[in-house]
């Protein structure tokens, strides 16, 4: 095929040997499968951001950390320069958060770097050697569907234990290839302990999975994963190797609303003293 404009000069830098076909094209970028040598790779290209239909990225920017100050500030007042820095770190996440997560033992495409907004990652097969298939494009039996529900939870928790949510994982974000799920497409990754929507993205992800497995293995639509995971997270007592149930005991412990009331009360005092205060200082 004609090589797409966006890897021309990849292909000039001698990073790609040639452009094979397209494999995919998503609201985020389109994939390419290229020949880098003798191997089969993916490239991964970026849409424009105005071309994207991504939503809603704030929620998971934040936590993330620029080093460059004066890029920070360009991307706090929104500028060119600054939506183009926005833009590039945006990209970069995914390429960072591939390596951190293959450190980490979690099962996803293996980068090999990131050019000029193309990510060139390791292409995924079947058992025939055709690209893997997306998870929501396979049927399965109630035995599989909870064997890989297992070993995608089993991932969420190493992802976790890694300091990572995906923040929006499902079953268009999961590839199966001769090894089983593998998950991908991570630019919005979330950063565990910056995030204050931390703990919603995680019960989300984790729900949108089970439920999906839950077509093939109804017992699965009472399970809460998410809470559970969530829940040893925040005790410091989550592990690669931990075993879970899937079931959260009940907090049967009462409120202290007269607690809560007094509470509130002391802030308005404060509050109003604080007016006062201030309104005496304007008098004199």
């Amino acid at each position: 095929m004609r090589t797409p404009k966006r890897l021309e000069p990849l292909v000039q830098e001698g990073l790609i040997d040639v452009v094979l076909h397209q494999l995919m094209s998503g609201k985020e970028a389109t994939v390419y499968v290229v020949r880098c040598g003798q191997e089969l790779r993916c490239a991964k290209v970026y849409k424009d951001a105005n071309k994207r239909n991504f939503r809603q990225a704030a929620l998971y920017q934040e936590g993330r950390k620029t080093k460059n100050s004066r890029q920070a500030r360009a991307m706090e007042k929104g500028t060119r320069f600054g939506r183009k820095a926005q833009e590039e770190a945006w990209q970069n996440v995914e390429v960072d958060t591939l390596y951190r997560l293959a450190a980490a033992g979690v099962r996803v495409p293996r980068p090999y770097g990131f050019f000029q907004g193309v990510v060139l990652m390791e292409l995924l097969t079947d058992a025939k050697g055709n690209a893997a298939p997306r998870l929501n494009d396979l049927v399965l039996d109630p035995e599989r569907a909870l064997a890989y529900h297992a070993t995608l939870i089993r991932q969420v928790v190493r992802m976790l234990c890694a300091g990572v949510i995906h923040g929006d994982l499902s079953e268009y974000n999961v590839l199966v290839d001769r090894g089983g799920p593998v998950i991908i497409d991570l630019p919005q990754a979330v950063n565990a302990a910056g995030n204050n929507n931390a703990a919603r993205l995680l019960q989300r992800d984790v729900d949108n999975i089970t439920s999906y497995f839950s077509r093939y293995a109804p017992a699965l639509a009472s399970m809460q994963f998410g809470k559970e995971i969530w829940s040893h997270y925040e005790r410091g007592a989550l592990h690669d190797e931990i075993q879970l149930s899937g079931h959260v005991a009940a907090n049967t412990r009462i409120p202290d609303v007269a607690a809560v009331m007094r509470e509130i009360g002391d802030v308005r005092a404060e509050h109003e003293a604080r007016l006062r205060y201030k309104t005496e200082l304007e008098e004199r």
